[in-house]
């Protein structure tokens, strides 16, 4: 039976763990995820949750004890953030390499140096290219949906691949929203076993992630390729059976008032709730802007991505990149969101604009300024090469 309550994004995290049966959980505290791995070790601890909490020295642990047991047929899950993401990095490619399922919940935080525990996302943009589906969340009920959705979707017998939820670090982890908790029987209806179809078994034994000479090495890569493209069908399906069981839509690419809006801004996380809320308010004063929100990083959506941003009266799309790609022209999301429309004939000027670095608050005007920069760049026909950081000291 599911009941409405008020929890933190990472309290609701472990609550779905937990609801989805996993059999193991394997994670190294940090700060702003450690909510997440103290809830669930307080459930296995009490008889709650059924499960083997794997105590460990490190992330870099952490991940290899998920990934062994992924590999045997466990459902199995772990968390991290930033530094703790960086030491998992080699198991992290070899994760998605070897097929294994893991689901991670990944508090998004500053990468250091200097030491800084707030959140930006460069560190999801650190493992963007390693080869696991990675989805956005912007509020708390979301991360609690895309955790039952994320093992649906990485333990289908056509995907096989780990899955990321990205969840903005104190933003969502340690505030308290309301959410809608499901019941034992809501998941049980939604969420089957996991039976990976070559687990490790002493009785059919196989070699997992051997020497890969230059014979195979390029084959192995390609077929790692179109698995991640691939799993874009069963992204969608998941997304559809999830809305219509519980009536909360998903979707790859969503959007907000852009039928009539000139001027888009393009957004991840939680900062989507916020440029919304600025859009109503501007939208008062005659201005003509909407929101396009990427919810699925990685397969990226390109056919969505492009269709969002030409429909309509869409003159100009600004992208917010919250990382900086040190020494390039273009923000991470702009750079996909560019490559997007390129065979697009008459496209929107598109620029970039980075912001929210290690925590910074991004203020009211800080939003209005960056649509502004889109109605200048209308005004003057150019299309910057260079980021815009809003917000930093002169």
């Amino acid at each position: 039976m599911a009941k409405k309550v008020g929890i933190e994004a990472a309290i609701a995290i472990a609550e779905a763990a937990a609801l989805a049966d996993v059999d193991v959980v394997s994670a190294y505290p940090i700060t702003p995820q450690t909510h997440i791995v103290e809830h669930l070790a307080h459930l296995v601890a009490d008889g709650i949750l059924n499960a083997e909490f794997i105590t460990v020295e490190s992330e870099h642990t952490a991940l290899s004890a998920a990934l062994g047991a992924s590999l045997t047929g466990a459902r199995t899950f772990t968390s991290t953030s930033a530094q703790g993401l960086a030491l998992m990095n080699e198991i992290v490619y070899i994760t998605s390499s070897m097929r294994a399922p893991v689901v991670m919940a990944l508090a998004n935080r500053a990468l250091s140096a200097p030491i800084n525990i707030w959140n930006d996302h460069s560190d999801v943009m650190s493992v963007r290219d390693t080869g696991w589906i990675s989805i956005f969340a912007n509020n708390a009920q979301e991360a609690y949906d895309l955790t039952f959705m994320a093992f649906k979707i990485g333990e289908h017998p056509d995907v096989l691949l780990p899955v990321m939820i990205n969840f903005d670090g104190f933003i969502l982890t340690h505030v308290i929203e309301p959410v809608v908790l499901f019941g034992k029987e809501d998941v049980e209806g939604f969420l089957p076993p996991y039976d990976h179809p070559y687990k490790l078994d002493p009785d059919r034994p196989v070699t997992m992630g051997p020497v890969g000479l230059p014979e195979i090495y390029t084959e192995v890569k390609k077929q790692q390729d179109v698995a991640i493209r691939s799993s874009r069908s069963v992204i969608d399906a998941v997304f559809k059976e999830f809305a219509e069981r519980f009536g909360r839509k998903y979707s790859a690419v969503e959007t907000y008032a852009i039928d009539d809006a000139e001027v888009v801004l393009v957004t991840q996380g939680s900062v989507t709730d916020a440029a919304c809320f600025v859009v109503d308010e501007m939208r008062k004063r005659g201005k003509k802007w909407g929101v396009v929100e990427i919810r699925l990083w990685r397969p990226f959506p390109f056919d969505d991505v492009g269709s969002a941003l030409t429909s309509g009266k869409i003159k100009c799309v600004v992208v917010l990149d919250r990382a900086i790609s040190f020494g390039g022209p273009a923000g991470i999301v702009m750079s996909e969101v560019r490559s997007a429309l390129y065979h697009v004939p008459n496209r929107p000027i598109v620029i970039g604009v980075t912001s929210g670095l290690g925590g910074r608050d991004i203020m009211f005007e800080d939003y209005v300024r960056m649509f502004e920069l889109g109605e200048e760049a209308l005004r003057t026909g150019k299309e910057p090469e260079m980021v815009t950081i809003i917000g930093v000291r002169e």
